[in-house]
């Protein structure tokens, strides 16, 4: 039998949604309006990708606990961060929203490229499309919070108040 021993574990560096909760509870409120009309686990995939890009530990665990706890794979969600290389893991319609979700998020070239934005467009009605564009936006945001405040992951539990 292998042990492994893991690092200690570092606390957050600043408690920013206790610090600033009137933020915190606005950002909520977002996160809450960007989703309706989404498909849960398409929401989830969605969180979990853009987290991934962002570096955001906190995130990436918490939504993947989420993802599962909706009933999604382990497969698809071990390769969501290979996804162009194992599309067939995915349907049409989050092929699409994966592709939007790195162009939002990376932003490398200053702009969402036109043809990632008319491939999502053909998957999701203009307001569906808004609202999948919203919740890339909200998930951005909440990486630069646990990033920034090194939200330390590991002890979220799906069900509970995030």
């Amino acid at each position: 039998m292998t042990t492994t021993e893991y690092a200690a574990e570092v606390g957050p560096r600043l408690d920013w949604a206790r610090l600033a909760p009137d933020v915190y509870k606005a950002m909520v409120r977002l996160d809450m309006a960007a989703q309706q009309g989404l498909d849960p686990v398409l929401y989830e995939l969605v969180k979990i990708r853009a987290s991934q890009i962002n570096h955001c530990a906190f995130c990436v665990d918490m939504h993947t606990k989420d993802a599962l706890a909706a009933g999604e794979s382990v497969e698809r969600i071990v390769q969501l961060s290979a996804w162009d290389e194992s599309r067939h893991f995915y349907t049409g319609k989050e092929l699409a929203a994966l592709e939007l979700t790195e162009a939002v998020t990376v932003l490398t070239e200053g702009f969402v490229p036109d043809e990632v934005y008319e491939r999502a467009a053909q998957h999701f009605e203009e307001a569906e499309l808004a609202r999948l564009i919203s919740a890339i936006t909200v998930i951005n945001a909440w990486n630069r919070f646990g990033v920034t405040a090194r939200m330390t992951p590991g002890h979220y539990q799906p069900g509970r108040h995030k």
